[in-house]
């Protein structure tokens, strides 16, 4: 096949971008080297936290490949490499190494992203968005990997599910946190093998997202670094009431989405409190007085709004 049959081929296959709109500028050549600059100053920043030379070296290309700039079909490493340093199986070899088997603590890197988004952007009332992304896989031996939704593609497929902290206010925005989801279906008997083949830490347990997410929030809080008031997320995490309610007990507000089918009232109705029954056990619980008006489902609502 020609270079130019595959370039047409490529063109031919590529989706378009989420927004549904065509690009406005094509990036130079300038731009791409500015680029690279930009992203050395920035990865100085990080130098200090890791401890060995070649950490650095191979953290600095890992940068530049985050490779996922690329237009390369296939964004493994090995593809990546090549396309960046050409045939060199010592380099090929070593950022598998750096990625895959390398010891160096991630934490004190997105710990001081943290306090450069603080001192970058920080602001009273900055906006943190939580939401998940999913990452396509063609195997099953990526650690959380599960046929599960994937916003990527819009479907359910086989892919790995990351939950994401990204901070927003009128000066910019940036990514403060992450955590890889882990599908319940990992912590059975029948995938011991596999979680040792991943080697999975043994004390790592099944989360949620929405638990996840709020796991990350809290930790901003209390680490007291990056300020914001604000919490906005979809109706993944919208809808479960437990992560709405340890927004609220962090002292934060929050913007959420929630189901078209999920019901309301429009005035808090009336409360019966806890009392003994005039059968069976005493109801230990307050609940809605029989009276009150039946809530609304908010797409009802809508309409009778509009």
């Amino acid at each position: 096949m020609s270079p130019r049959t595959k370039w047409a081929k490529r063109l031919a296959t590529r989706r378009p971008p989420a927004s549904g709109r065509k690009p406005t500028d094509r990036i130079s050549a300038r731009d791409g080297s500015m680029t690279v600059d930009e992203l050395q100053t920035f990865h100085r920043q990080f130098q200090p936290l890791f401890q060995r030379r070649e950490q650095r070296a191979w953290s600095l290309l890992a940068l530049r490949l985050c490779g996922q700039l690329s237009n390369l079909e296939r964004k493994t490493i090995e593809p990546m490499v090549l396309s960046l340093l050409g045939a060199d199986p010592n380099a090929i070899r070593g950022m598998q190494q750096f990625i895959g088997q390398g010891e160096w603590d991630s934490a004190p890197l997105m710990l001081h992203a943290q306090d450069l988004v603080s001192a970058w952007l920080g602001e009273e009332d900055g906006v943190v968005i939580v939401d998940g992304s999913g990452f396509p896989k063609q195997g099953s031996h990526s650690v959380g990997v599960a046929h599960q939704y994937c916003g990527a593609l819009g479907k359910i497929a086989n892919c790995q599910e990351g939950v994401f902290l990204v901070y927003a206010n009128r000066r910019g925005y940036a990514f403060v946190d992450e955590r890889l989801y882990v599908p319940e279906e990992w912590f059975k008997d029948e995938s011991r093998k596999r979680r040792k083949t991943c080697r999975m830490p043994e004390t790592l347990t099944f989360h949620t997202e929405p638990e996840l997410g709020l796991e990350m929030i809290t930790a901003l809080v209390e680490r007291n670094v990056l300020p914001f008031r604000w919490v906005t997320c979809d109706e993944k995490y919208g809808k479960i009431p437990a992560f709405l309610e340890g927004i609220a007990a962090l002292d934060k507000w929050y913007l959420a989405e929630v189901p078209a089918d999920t019901r309301v009232w429009l005035r808090t109705p009336a409360i019966e409190p806890p009392e003994p029954g005039l059968l069976g056990r005493p109801r230990i619980y307050p609940r809605v007085k029989r009276t009150a008006l039946p809530p609304l489902e908010l797409r009802a609502l809508m309409t009778q709004l509009s």
